[in-house]
């Protein structure tokens, strides 16, 4: 029963020659040094007092693009979960800017054939630590998040609460500890509405409620063999469209790497889909004409009288606008000036 689990894991918690400590001390290495928060851009500026109502982007994949997704992770010999960790991390990575990126997961924890009948609630939390720098190639960031995810299930018997407890993270009010995304693949039997006699059942997707995580994209596989699944996500501190938006770069980014040879650089494989690189074009698109004997100082000299007060260079102690970089080159150009020599 239970019961029996509960006290046995109790004694494993307390048994000084078990593998707690072992798992502690693994930890302890694996999450040191590791950033605080995961530093995305916000939409919305984070309340004093956060309520964390949730927000949904619903997620559809079809058969034929999983069924890609799963002949890389044969290739490379991962699984589908690696594959989609490997892309969740990389949109995060791009998104924030940081190339250290701590997810969440939930596992089952039912490590024991004993435990595989049992009723009652095993689930575990592991922190799942990846580091992409250095650009790697397809075929090394799926092997690091391999070692990464098989190093973290065998290390699966320590309670995340008490992980938090020893560790002792940096604490701020509203953010979860050691990570604040958390990506859950559920591929056990989907869950069906109970057939009842003289009863009509029907399954109602979530409503929103209370955010646990600032992300959680969580999938299940579909009758037909595709993914189907939500990004659930903070509405206090994002945006729908956002939100929209970051569940687009994954899947661009799973389909970029599905066609990709493995020797491709990360930073090769696209996140933006076909409108959003239209729109970048026509941003980017500020060629403005000029004179053919206009020089960089004429340029300056009209910036310095049209825009008179607007940042011209912006460094770590501050700001200098454009009338003062103008000053600053006079008063350099005439301290050279006085000093060629006259014959």
């Amino acid at each position: 029963h239970y019961a029996d689990y509960a006290l046995w894991h109790r004694q494993l918690l307390a048994d000084p020659n078990g593998p707690i400590p072992r798992e502690l001390a693994y930890w302890r290495t694996a999450l040191a040094d590791a950033p605080a928060r995961l530093e995305l851009p916000l939409d919305l500026s984070r309340p004093a007092t956060p309520r964390h109502p949730a927000g949904f982007v619903h997620l559809r994949h079809g058969a034929d693009e999983v069924a890609a997704w799963e002949a890389l992770a044969r290739r490379h010999g991962v699984t589908l979960f690696m594959v989609l960790h490997a892309a969740f991390a990389t949109v995060l990575a791009r998104w924030s800017g940081s190339d250290d990126i701590s997810i969440g997961t939930p596992i089952a924890n039912r490590t024991r054939r004993e435990f595989e009948g049992l009723i009652g609630f095993f689930v575990n939390t592991l922190v799942l630590r990846l580091r992409l720098s250095d650009d790697p190639t397809l075929a090394e960031l799926l092997a690091r998040v391999r070692e990464t995810d098989l190093a973290a299930f065998a290390h699966q018997t320590l309670p995340f609460e008490q992980l938090v407890e020893e560790l002792q993270p940096q604490r701020q009010l509203g953010i979860s500890p050691l990570f604040q995304a958390m990506l859950a693949l559920q591929n056990a039997a989907a869950f069906r509405a109970p057939d009842m006699p003289g009863l009509t059942t029907r399954m109602h997707p979530p409503e929103p409620g209370v955010a646990k995580f600032a992300l959680t994209l969580s999938l299940q596989p579909t009758a037909d063999g595709g993914l189907e699944g939500i990004l659930e996500y903070d509405a206090e501190m994002f945006a729908p469209a956002s939100m929209a938006r970051l569940a687009g770069h994954v899947s661009t980014l799973l389909r970029a790497m599905a066609r990709a040879d493995g020797a491709a650089r990360l930073s090769s494989l696209a996140m933006l889909g076909a409108d959003e690189r239209r729109q970048l074009q026509t941003w980017n698109a500020t060629a403005a004409p000029r004179a053919a004997d206009e020089t960089i100082l004429d340029l300056l000299d009209a910036a310095a009288r049209d825009h008179a007060e607007r940042p011209a260079i912006i460094h770590a102690s501050g700001e200098i606008s454009y009338a003062e970089l103008h000053r600053r080159a006079d008063h350099l150009a005439g301290h050279l000036a006085a000093r060629i020599p006259t014959t």
